[in-house]
């Protein structure tokens, strides 16, 4: 299958000799000068909440990253705010590059793995960029399938936390590595189980994004994007204490969780 246009994703290229640095001490990712499968991350506000997430990957002594699109412009300020007088470029890439994803293992541009399991992300100049397929639902798909949310199609800006969207449990979190932004929240959550939010696949769906999660008669959170009547939805465990009584809209709807879940409905969070 050719590589499929993503024009909700937008592209960034950080380089020179502390680009490293700014990264590693901002974001929550491991992300190293070093070749491999691209890495999640997340860039948190002091409070813990999500600003913006991607992947990152190495290639060409420069660091490929993309974030959704209406977050592109509030990601560059804050990395620009950041960097203050390190030595790193950071390029804005969205008039003269494209993101895309492959899924079958082969592609042109710079090409990263995506840890997900969700085929490879790419990015390639405009003009190298004629052959791919239109955008589609075709990675909305996948991604629904394995229970993966997204900025922008699921959640907006400082909505969530870094526990709330499951990058703990993917590898988007290096609990390591020392200080980032966000982090003293990150960890706290971690060693406390104060998790109280987390993604869960809903299927029969008859309603649009947005609409809520409703268990047992009470609001659990609201639906991410739909496809094919499934949709991922970022929810509060503790209220789904019968599965067989969730609805969406009015109607009886299936949860399930997804197949990197360690958590079970019904659980609660300690305060």
């Amino acid at each position: 299958m050719p590589t499929i246009l993503r024009p909700s994703r937008a592209a960034f290229r950080f380089s020179g000799p502390e680009a490293q640095k700014l990264l590693f001490d901002v974001v929550t990712g491991r992300l190293l000068a070093e070749p491999g499968p691209a890495v999640w991350w997340a860039l948190l506000s002091p409070q813990g909440k999500v600003q913006a997430e991607g992947l990152s990957g190495w290639a060409e002594d420069a660091f490929w990253l993309d974030v959704d699109a209406t977050v592109a412009d509030a990601f560059l300020k804050k990395m620009k705010l950041y960097r203050l007088r390190a030595q790193v470029q950071i390029d804005d890439l969205r008039e003269t590059h494209a993101v895309g994803w492959s899924f079958d293992g082969w592609a042109e541009g710079i090409v990263h793995a995506d840890p997900r399991g969700l085929g490879e992300r790419v990015i390639a100049q405009t003009t190298a960029t004629t052959g791919w397929l239109p955008a589609d639902d075709s990675f909305a798909a996948h991604r629904i399938s394995a229970g993966i949310p997204e900025q922008g199609q699921d959640f907006g800006i400082d909505q969530n936390f870094a526990h709330d969207i499951g990058l703990d449990l993917l590898e988007g979190i290096d609990f390591i590595k020392g200080c980032y932004i966000g982090q003293e929240v990150v960890s706290r959550m971690k060693h406390r189980g104060t998790a109280r939010r987390r993604p869960v696949i809903v299927s029969g769906i008859d309603a649009p994004a947005g609409t809520s999660v409703v268990a047992s008669g009470r609001d659990a959170g609201p639906i991410g994007e739909v496809v094919d009547g499934r949709a991922v939805a970022i929810l509060r465990l503790d209220r789904i204490t019968d599965p067989a009584a969730v609805t969406v809209d009015g109607k009886p709807v299936t949860v399930t969780l997804p197949p990197y879940a360690t958590y079970q409905f019904g659980d609660v969070a300690d305060e």
